[in-house]
């Protein structure tokens, strides 16, 4: 422990420093009787008595650790943790065995998307060129429809014209 003296300084107070309402204290505040157990009057080294601590006061009694209960949430996650590790070590097994599966089916998924895109613009260049062969394509249909109704909940009749 080291043992270091420190100066001790106060600052005297004039009785011009207290509010006039109060009167300035002479001589001691408190009695004896009203000294709190382990405080003390001393004299300080400038020769002013005060009211000061001079030993350590003792703790009341020494804490005993005492058990706790281990919460539920806390024996849940240790049950969990390696479940869920299995399951990660687990499925990344899964995983090494399967890549050359996985490999091969987005390949065949590619070709699959190729295949759609080819169709998507194949068939109907080989339906407009096959119109074109047939002759089918080159004439158009007109159709005029006539249709009459009396009323506004009438029943409405019509004709249809093909040319």
């Amino acid at each position: 422990m080291h043992d270091t003296a420190y100066e001790i300084t106060t600052q005297t107070r004039r009785p011009a420093d207290y509010p006039a309402d109060l009167p300035a204290p002479e001589g001691q505040v408190m009695l004896p009787s009203e000294i709190p157990p382990g405080v003390q009057m001393v004299t300080l080294p400038g020769g002013i008595r005060t009211l000061a601590y001079t030993q350590p006061t003792a703790p009341a009694a020494p804490l005993v650790p005492v058990s706790q209960p281990i919460p539920a949430w806390a024996k849940t996650t240790a049950l969990l943790t390696p479940t869920i590790g299995g399951g990660i070590a687990a499925a990344g097994i899964g995983l090494s065995y399967a890549a050359p599966g996985l490999i091969a089916m987005s390949q065949a998924l590619w070709s699959a998307v190729a295949l759609i895109a080819a169709a998507a613009i194949g068939v109907p260049l080989l339906l407009r060129l096959g119109r074109a062969a047939t002759g089918t394509g080159t004439g158009t249909t007109h159709i005029t429809q006539n249709i009459t109704a009396s009323g506004m909940f009438g029943k409405a009749s019509g004709t249809i014209n093909h040319r």
